[in-house]
């Protein structure tokens, strides 16, 4: 199937530009000797795990449910972290993973023992108090009063006995020096407790795979810290994988004027792309300006019954109409794993494009999927 016949809305994974993605992390891996696993919060396209497991050593989840996933779906390296593990399901987790990073020293008490038992790994997540975030306070790990991560007043060594490792995350969306800059606080905190841990793990929201990454400074800190506490580094980012490789398929519906020109799609930020509204930010849109840049402007709403339900405002060099398609791209990530059915809305078909350009429908929803998750 062409790109042009597929249904609205649909969400699109180029399978080609995904492969780009996991070589540059397979040259990361290569040069250093890391281990790079898939963060599923930020893009869990099962379909792609095949291709994905070629290039990456596993997966890492926050919970039983993407536990599973990777588990039956990846197959190799399973890792989870959770806030707080519930005990009844620490059971099911110890049979399908490998790695625990606990959030607390309870933690390590409550489940500590009985994951050691089972021959699993189990490591700490620490908060190295260094925000070097100013752009996403609400995604900032180390923002004050966060819930993640073990802080060095909070932290006691006298409890690591059977500790292989320890976490930090405190990224998003960010270059090495943001990296470089967390591991000179981690280092200064726990720096001390390193040479008796197996692994350490950067975490994520390393923007590996964008343009203007410094890849040689984030090899730098890998190598130097494998080096000075011989110890195995992990990586664990979502977006790197499948940034840039996606898109959102939706059609023109109707046009409402009200002092400006607006165009309501069949596909809605609210319920398809949440983290337009959340974070917020403007999706890129193929063939489009900002607003006033070309001759005709729009704005870009949805059709749920939400009034803040707005894509953003575009122009364009021809006057949009009904039935025209239009693609917004980047829409891989955190996209299928936070949409929602809210005001009955359905959800995008899911397609992957194979290297020949041709479109595969992987999957596609309807009324039971709406009324499934109601009662």
């Amino acid at each position: 199937m062409k790109f042009e016949r597929l249904p609205t809305p649909c969400y699109v994974v180029d399978e080609s530009l995904l492969e780009k993605n996991l070589k540059i992390l397979q040259g990361v891996k290569e040069r250093t000797g890391c281990k790079i696993l898939l963060a599923q919060k930020a893009f869990s396209m099962f379909a792609t795990y095949p291709l994905i497991s070629e290039y990456l050593d596993g997966a890492t989840a926050s919970g039983l449910y993407e536990a599973r996933l990777g588990y039956e779906e990846m197959g190799k390296e399973n890792h989870v972290f959770s806030p707080a593990f519930r005990e009844d399901e620490i059971d099911e987790m110890i049979e399908i993973c490998d790695h625990f990073v606990l959030n607390s020293f309870s933690q390590l008490e409550k489940f500590g023992e009985k994951i050691r038992a089972a021959g699993k790994s189990v490591g700490l997540r620490v908060n190295p108090e260094c925000s070097t975030q100013s752009d996403h306070a609400m995604y900032d790990p180390c923002a004050r009063g966060s819930r993640f991560g073990i802080t060095l007043k909070n932290f006691r060594p006298e409890m690591l006995k059977g500790v292989s490792g320890l976490h930090f995350h405190t990224l998003c969306e960010q270059n090495a020096d943001a990296l470089a800059q967390t591991l000179d606080a981690f280092e200064e905190k726990f720096g001390e407790w390193l040479p008796q841990m197996e692994w350490v793990n950067f975490g994520g929201g390393h923007h590996i795979t964008r343009e203007d990454y410094d890849i040689e400074l984030l090899e730098s800190c890998i190598k130097r810290i494998q080096e000075k506490y011989d110890v195995e580094v992990y990586l664990e980012p979502g977006e790197a994988i499948a940034l840039n490789a996606g898109y959102l398929v939706t059609t023109v519906l109707d046009f409402i004027d009200n002092d400006i020109d607006i165009a309501i799609l069949d596909t809605s930020a609210t319920c398809h792309m949440p983290d337009v509204l959340e974070v917020p930010y403007r999706p890129p849109l193929i063939g489009s300006g900002q607003p006033q840049e070309k001759a005709y402007t729009y704005r870009l709403g949805g059709p749920t019954c939400l009034t803040g339900d707005v894509i953003g405002d575009y122009s364009f060099d021809e006057p949009l109409k009904s039935g025209d398609r239009l693609i917004f791209g980047d829409m891989a990530i955190y996209s299928m794993v936070k949409n929602n059915t809210f005001n009955g809305m359905a959800l995008p078909a899911i397609a992957l494009q194979d290297r020949k350009g041709d479109c595969h429908i992987i999957k596609q929803f309807g009324y039971e999927d709406f009324k499934g998750r109601l009662s």
